[in-house]
């Protein structure tokens, strides 16, 4: 029952919203044909109730959050609907603040006008509402762009990083990396099977996988094995889980159903041919020279899972002289692998998929999600150590992505 003042909100608040934008409608449609206005408010207030009942629905019913439906097509639909009319309310406030100036200005004045019987005595701007109607067209088609196009527009990300203690024999090692897959996000087969091309084309040597290879359950990536276990490189593709690889965030009916699906996952990195590593590493030797591939669970601030044991991992290769941290969570490195790890050169992370919305121009680059991490997409350092954040190969919530793409990363190491 403590669910009900929450679903009073989240149903009254969009209810509010669109009587609100509704006054606005009326005016647009005023001279259209009485056809044409039933078909558009039809189509508004059907939109309307599926907001403000669906919610309800899903909660007595008791799937909620846990419904597919629920969480990758209706909450999408609801942050475009109520975005654009964000703008809509904006211009719409502005125009009652105007009107209320006139009415606060006639009222002083005594303007007998103003009281006239019958009258529309301020009416609301057709310039105003007509421009915050074309406002709200701009978030409409640029978030269904980014559905549409930018969901699947894979972009290789060349870098190089230089390390003073390479051993010859790996300069020049090429490492794909790729990271937060989100198999339960996909809608189009083809596309994804084109970003795994892609990133074959480039014949790394070695390849990385940072985590979050599904959203909630492991059956997710089923339907994917046959494309992700064509990444082959010569020294192996080596893997870590992320944050929703663990099914944390779903209600399992029992423990045994939660270890099952934690089972599965494991399974499923098999099947792909991935080597797992769960808080362990790997030394890899070519011509007598020597890297660790270490790999952590995933280890998070805040509210985020600490399953990442890195002492564990780390433990026999002090006298590695080149060490690669795989773990999901960017804010591990400043958290614990700095301070405590000095000799680990680069880090690979995922996790926080560029925000998935943002700009990038150049040097310059901006997303919201930069308010939340402070490494969050790209090449970081500091002192001798690196950090990179990939930007993820799928998404989640929004179905798209808007001027930050979706990465393939190609990292050289060469011997400074």
């Amino acid at each position: 029952m403590n669910r009900i003042p929450l679903l009073l909100l989240i149903t009254l608040l969009p209810l509010l919203c669109d009587l609100y934008v509704y006054q606005g409608l009326k005016i647009i449609l005023q001279q259209c044909k009485p056809a044409v206005i039933t078909a558009i408010y039809s189509i508004y207030w059907g939109l309307t109730g599926f907001t403000i009942t669906l919610p309800f629905s899903l909660f007595l019913l008791s799937i909620g959050s846990q419904s597919y439906f629920y969480k990758y097509f209706f909450i999408p639909l609801f942050l475009v609907n109520y975005s654009a009319k964000l703008f809509i309310i904006f211009f719409l406030m502005l125009d009652d603040i105007i009107r209320l100036c006139k009415w606060g200005f006639y009222t002083i004045t005594n303007n007998a006008q103003v009281y006239r019987s019958g009258s529309k005595l301020i009416p609301r701007s057709t310039f105003l509402i007509q421009a915050g109607m074309l406002a709200a067209a701009a978030p409409i088609l640029t978030l269904s762009y980014g559905i549409i196009s930018g969901s699947h527009d894979y972009r290789i990300r060349r870098i190089r990083v230089r390390l003073p203690h390479l051993p010859t024999s790996f300069d020049g090692l090429r490492i794909g990396q790729l990271s937060d897959i989100h198999s339960g996000s996909f809608f189009n087969k083809k596309a994804v099977k084109s970003g795994v091309d892609m990133l074959l084309g480039e014949k790394p040597d070695i390849i990385f996988f940072t985590g979050d290879l599904v959203n909630d359950r492991a059956e997710e990536v089923y339907e994917y094995i046959d494309i992700f276990s064509k990444l082959k490189a010569h020294l192996g593709v080596y893997s870590v889980l992320g944050n929703h690889d663990y099914g944390d965030y779903v209600t399992w009916p029992s423990a045994s159903a939660r270890y099952k699906n934690s089972m599965d996952m494991r399974h499923a990195h098999r099947l792909l041919g991935w080597n797992l590593l769960l808080n362990e590493h790997k030394v890899i030797t070519v011509d007598g020279g020597q890297l660790a591939v270490i790999g952590v669970e995933n280890w998070g601030t805040g509210r985020y899972s600490k399953y990442g044991k890195l002492a564990q991992a780390y433990r026999s290769t002090e006298s590695t002289p080149v060490k690669l941290l795989l773990s999901h969570d960017p804010s591990h490195w400043d958290a614990e692998i700095r301070p405590k790890f000095k000799d680990i050169d680069i880090t690979f992370s995922g996790h926080t998929h560029g925000g998935q919305i943002g700009i990038e121009q150049g040097a310059f680059k901006w997303s919201p999600v930069q308010y939340r991490y402070k490494q969050w997409a790209g090449l970081y350092q500091t002192d001798q150590q690196y950090l990179y954040v990939n930007r993820g190969f799928g998404y989640i919530g929004y179905p798209g992505r808007v001027g930050i793409l979706p990465e393939l990363t190609i990292l050289e190491l060469t011997k400074g």
